[in-house]
């Protein structure tokens, strides 16, 4: 990309702050003023063409924290495939999680969280600070120490949370993992990241109902290498276990003894390298097992920060509210770490937005007068289809809204800022997934309103178009030419699949797998996803993963799951089956049907319950046996299929039973 670049919009900053009197305070604009980068096109070119140049910039723009300066920014002798950021930079996210915040205004409200009482329960940084101290003395007593695995399978309350700071302070790395996963999947993740300690709970509240984790958890002792396992709702310790199953309200109170309760020194981190790991966060491959992405302290410090404080403009004087879990990238990216680096007030939901009535996550953006607030699109085509009166709220504290997770359509577009945004607050909608860190391309908010338009490419992310070839166009493969802080380091335990994945198709360059175009007015839209991960609610998941439980029920010899468009989720999932016996009874269909429901609830979870069952002589298949999951797509989408695409089909009559 260079400043010469026809597909960047061509914005001066002069432009700006005379179309938009409150464009003096956005952040990026303050960082090309203060850097005499005049237009956008000039902005994106210079991040890209003097990389180093930009990340150190970001770096000392927002003040983030080093224990010791790092001596070089990017160092890519091993390839662009592994980069090597802030080398020799020593530091601890925490410091400026936290400590930062002590120093600058220790009383200003961290965090509020709500649950379905409407109790709202707050914190200051400088409380944070202490229990944050507190608890990781608890976990260090216990044997948690640098560089050890700790999985976080909880809900989203204020444990959790100081539960994974307590983490990151000690060295130590958090695996979060999604509390609403079965728990086949719970100890999938378990195994593959080879995590000594666990962080969840006795039970969860969902929409009214209390939820068990303990039944998915309880024989990870068997099947793990869990040693211990802290429950952040149990008021015992379990004596019945020898000490593997704690409280953390007991370490809690057995680690204040050690302080005394008004000890407020400095937290004491853990000094790491920056490309020491922060945390592992699975995401779904193509193939096979979900894929453990790995951020680092260094890398992921300067680029949630750049995320939170560039694409949504996040001041310290911000309330923000994004419905994210910490089991995703948007979670950790903007709620956990990129936000209270900010030092703005995060606003937390423990339970779902819509419970105990459909609106109630309105009353909250007016109560606690949030400025920011994030939804996903499947959020949105799901409130869209509810009569509310949102009339009855003063939403004019909001001055942007934000949107991630899949393709956002011109409808939910419009929905969300006429009736959310009062027709004024720019939509933030941006693309990006977990091995990304956070966004590849965005929208901002001086960026002339483009319904479903994902903006263009995020400073410091030098994204293109290829097409079959190579070659630059303006409908194709999304890629990204150079690395960024953000970029996962490597796959966990799979060096080749990192590599197969994501710098094969295209020598030197990374590949993300989406489609994309660009329109006349130089917009980027993303228009799908080329492989055959099934995208739900914003989740990636992996056909394989669903058809791995499916599989395991008696009956069933082989499945195919696939995602068919769906105008709430983004997509819904379809099973096709084929059985052992092809004369069981249509009674009998039914009885399967609801056992394989069942199947997947328990060890997957709810929420990737398939919309469709469905059961078939065979399976559609290449000659190598390779099933053909997007000729399962067309036929159930009544496209056609391309005489070349029947071609790769060795029982051609399969297709005609679906």
């Amino acid at each position: 990309m260079t400043s010469n670049d026809p597909r960047v919009p061509d914005i001066s900053i002069s432009t700006l702050l005379d179309s938009f009197a409150y464009i003096g305070k956005n952040n990026l604009i303050s960082f090309m003023q203060k850097n005499g980068i005049e237009t956008l096109k000039d902005l994106l070119a210079k991040s890209v063409g003097d990389t180093e140049w930009y990340w150190n910039a970001v770096n000392t723009d927002l003040n983030l924290r080093w224990k010791r300066p790092f001596t070089k920014v990017l160092d890519i002798q091993k390839g662009l495939a592994w980069p090597e950021w802030f080398r020799g930079g020593k530091c601890n996210i925490i410091d400026s999680v936290i400590q930062k915040n002590i120093d600058l205004h220790p009383n200003k409200t961290a965090f509020i969280f709500v649950n379905e009482y409407g109790i709202q329960s707050q914190i200051s940084f400088k409380d944070l600070g202490l229990r944050v101290k507190i608890f990781a003395n608890a976990l260090k007593k216990i044997g948690v120490k640098k560089g050890d695995i700790v999985g976080v399978y909880a809900p989203m309350n204020i444990r959790s949370f100081i539960a994974i700071y307590s983490i990151s302070l000690l060295g130590a790395v958090h695996v979060p993992i999604f509390s609403g996963f079965g728990k086949v999947a719970l100890e999938q993740r378990l195994i593959d990241s080879k995590a000594q300690f666990l962080i969840s709970a006795e039970t969860m509240r969902r929409k009214g109902k209390t939820i068990s984790l303990r039944d998915h958890w309880n024989s990870t002792f068997e099947t793990t290498g869990i040693k211990k396992i802290i429950l952040l709702d149990s008021k015992v310790i379990d004596t019945f276990t020898d000490g593997k199953i704690l409280s953390f309200k007991k370490m809690y109170e057995n680690s204040l003894n050690d302080f005394g309760i008004y000890d407020m020194d400095a937290l004491s981190t853990q000094s790491m390298d920056s490309g020491d790991p922060l945390f592992i966060l699975y995401t779904s491959g193509t193939t096979g097992k979900p894929k453990g992405t790995i951020q680092t302290h260094g890398g992921f410090l300067v680029f949630s920060a750049h995320q939170s404080a560039y694409l949504i403009d996040l001041r310290v004087d911000d309330v923000l509210f994004w419905y994210a879990d910490m089991g995703w990238i948007t979670g950790q990216t903007w709620v956990v770490y990129g936000s209270p680096i900010i030092g703005a007030t995060t606003v937390v939901f423990e339970d779902t937005l819509d419970f105990p009535y459909v609106d109630y996550w309105a009353k909250y953006i007016e109560r606690l007068k949030v400025t920011v607030f994030g939804m996903a699109p499947t959020a949105i085509r799901q409130f869209m289809r509810n009569d509310i009166n949102f009339s009855k709220y003063d939403f004019r504290s909001l001055r942007l809204l934000v949107s991630t997770g899949e393709r956002l359509n011109k409808e939910a577009w419009e929905w969300y800022f006429e009736k959310i945004g009062n027709s004024k607050c720019s939509i933030i909608n941006l693309t990006g997934g977990t091995e990304v860190g956070g966004a590849i391309l965005s929208m901002f908010p001086f960026l002339k309103k483009v319904p479903s338009s994902v903006g263009v490419p995020v400073p410091g992310l030098d994204a293109d178009i290829y097409d079959d070839y190579g070659n630059s166009a303006k409908e194709g493969y999304l890629v990204v030419k150079k690395p960024w802080p953000g970029m996962t380091k490597g796959l966990l335990n799979d060096d080749k699949r990192y590599i197969d994945t994501y710098w094969s198709k295209f020598p030197n360059v990374w590949y993300h797998g989406d489609k994309v175009t660009l329109d006349d007015k130089y917009m980027w839209y993303i228009t799908g996803r080329v492989d055959d991960v099934i995208k739900i609610s914003g989740h990636r998941v992996d056909p394989g993963e669903i058809e791995q439980v499916v599989t395991r029920f008696p009956e069933v010899i082989e499945s195919a799951a696939v995602g068919i468009p769906d105008e709430i989720t983004g997509e819904s999932i379809y099973v096709y089956c084929v059985l052992r016996n092809n004369n069981i009874s249509e009674p009998n269909l039914f009885i399967v049907r609801e056992n394989i429901q069942r199947l997947l609830i328990s060890e997957i979870g709810k929420f990737l319950l398939p919309k469709s069952i469905n059961f078939v002589f065979e399976l559609p298949k290449n000659r190598s046996g390779k099933i053909l999951r997007r000729l399962i797509r067309q036929r159930i989408m009544n496209e056609k299929i391309s005489e070349n695409d029947l071609l790769l089909v060795e029982n051609p009559e399969s297709l005609k039973n679906i």
